[in-house]
C-alpha cells in the first residue's frame, strides 16, 4: 500500500516539475522576450490632448500676431492624433475664447478619444476613423489629416459626398525600433522586404541574430494609409507566430513620435542613409516625405470656412504650423 502511495506521490511530483518547467521556459521564451526592452519598440503611445487644450493655462500651443480672427459661425475642427497640435494651435490663435467646451463643464483626463468635447465645442478630437465618419456625416467642418485612404474615399463617392483635400504642411513617414536594436539605419527596400515577409531576421540587416516582428496599425488610420502607399506594389506578408517574442519595427509621422509622444525607449532610424529631420523634410532628401491635408465637404458653405483654409496657406499659417513643429509646404500649398 506504501509503496503504492509513493507511486502516485512521484508520478504527481513529476506531473508538477513537467508542468512547472513548461511555463518557465515558456514564460523566459516568449514572455520574457515580449517585454524585454529590445523587443518592446512598439509600446502603444497615446496623445496627451491636455497638453494641447487652447486657452488653458500651461498649453503647449505656440502663439503667433496675427491680422485676422475669427468672429460670426466658426468652423468645427477635428483630425488626427498626430495632427491635434495643428488645429488646437488655429484655435488658440484665431478662434475667440469660450468656443472649446466640455460635456461636465471641464476636460477629462480619460477623454482619450474626444468623449467629453461638447456637441456645441469647436474642437473635437475623434481621431482618423471616426473623425473622418464625422466629416461625411456633416458634424465636423475641417478634417486636419493624412491622405484619405481608398476605403475611405469610396465610402465618401458611395455616400455622394464630394470632399476638398488641400494640403498645408509636411511631414516625415518614419519607422522605429527599440533604442537599444543595434540597427540605426535600412534601406527603403529592405523596409519592403521585411513587410513583405522576405526578410525576417535582424542578422540579414545587420544587426543580431533576433528575429523581427513587423508591426502594422488599424486600418483606415493616417498612418496605416501611409504605409500602404509606401509599400506600393508589395504585398503585406504574413508574419508567424514568433515574430511576437522578436524585435518589432513600427511606423508612424516624425513629430507625433518626437515632438507628441517623445518616448525616449525607441529611436527613428535613418531611411537610405538619410535622417528624418526637419531640414531634411524641407530639402525633400529624405525619402518619404508626405504632406498633410485639411478636407472639407465641397457644399460646405459656412462662413469662414475657405477663408481658414486660405490663412492656413498665408505667411501667418504657414508660420503657425513652423511653430507647431511640422513643416511647412510652401507658398499657396505648392510643394
Amino acid at each position: 500500500m506504501r509503496g503504492k502511495t509513493a507511486k502516485r506521490i512521484g508520478v504527481l511530483l513529476l506531473v508538477v516539475g513537467i508542468f512547472a518547467a513548461f511555463h518557465l521556459g515558456l514564460y523566459r521564451l516568449v514572455t520574457c522576450r515580449l517585454f524585454n526592452t529590445f523587443g518592446s519598440g512598439n509600446t502603444a503611445q497615446m496623445i496627451d490632448v491636455k497638453s494641447y487644450l487652447p486657452f488653458e493655462e500651461g498649453s503647449k500651443l505656440p502663439k503667433i500676431e496675427t491680422s485676422w480672427k475669427l468672429s460670426g459661425e466658426l468652423p468645427v475642427l477635428d483630425g488626427a492624433a498626430a495632427l491635434v497640435p495643428v488645429y488646437a494651435a488655429v484655435i488658440e490663435n484665431l478662434y475667440p475664447e469660450g468656443c472649446v467646451t466640455y460635456e461636465g463643464g471641464s476636460f477629462s483626463d480619460d477623454n482619450y478619444y474626444g468623449e467629453n468635447f461638447a456637441e456645441d465645442s469647436v474642437m473635437q478630437y475623434k481621431n482618423t476613423v471616426r473623425g473622418f465618419e464625422a466629416l461625411l456625416d456633416g458634424e465636423t467642418d475641417l478634417f486636419f489629416s493624412a491622405a484619405p485612404s481608398e476605403a475611405q474615399r469610396k465610402t465618401a463617392e458611395e455616400r455622394g459626398v464630394a470632399l476638398v483635400s488641400v494640403p498645408i504642411g509636411l511631414e516625415a513617414f518614419v519607422f522605429f525600433v527599440n533604442a537599444k536594436n543595434p540597427v540605426d539605419g535600412l534601406t527603403v527596400e529592405q523596409v519592403r522586404e521585411i513587410y513583405a515577409g522576405e526578410i525576417k531576421n535582424w542578422a540579414q540587416v545587420g544587426g543580431p541574430r533576433r528575429v523581427i516582428n513587423p508591426v502594422t496599425r488599424t486600418e483606415g488610420s493616417g498612418s496605416q494609409t501611409a504605409f500602404e502607399a509606401f509599400m506600393g506594389e508589395k504585398k503585406i506578408g504574413r508574419k508567424s507566430f514568433l515574430a511576437l517574442a522578436g524585435g518589432s519595427l513600427a511606423f508612424s509621422f516624425r513629430f507625433y513620435m518626437g515632438g507628441i509622444v517623445g518616448n525616449e525607449d525607441v529611436k527613428m532610424l535613418e531611411l537610405n542613409g538619410v535622417y528624418p529631420s526637419e531640414e531634411n523634410i524641407r530639402n525633400r532628401s529624405y525619402p518619404v516625405v508626405v504632406p498633410f491635408y485639411v478636407l472639407y465637404r465641397a457644399d460646405n458653405e459656412k462662413e469662414n470656412l475657405t477663408t481658414l483654409v486660405e490663412w492656413l496657406l498665408s505667411e501667418e499659417g504657414q508660420s503657425l504650423i513652423e511653430k507647431t513643429g511640422y513643416v511647412g509646404i510652401g507658398e499657396k500649398g505648392q510643394s
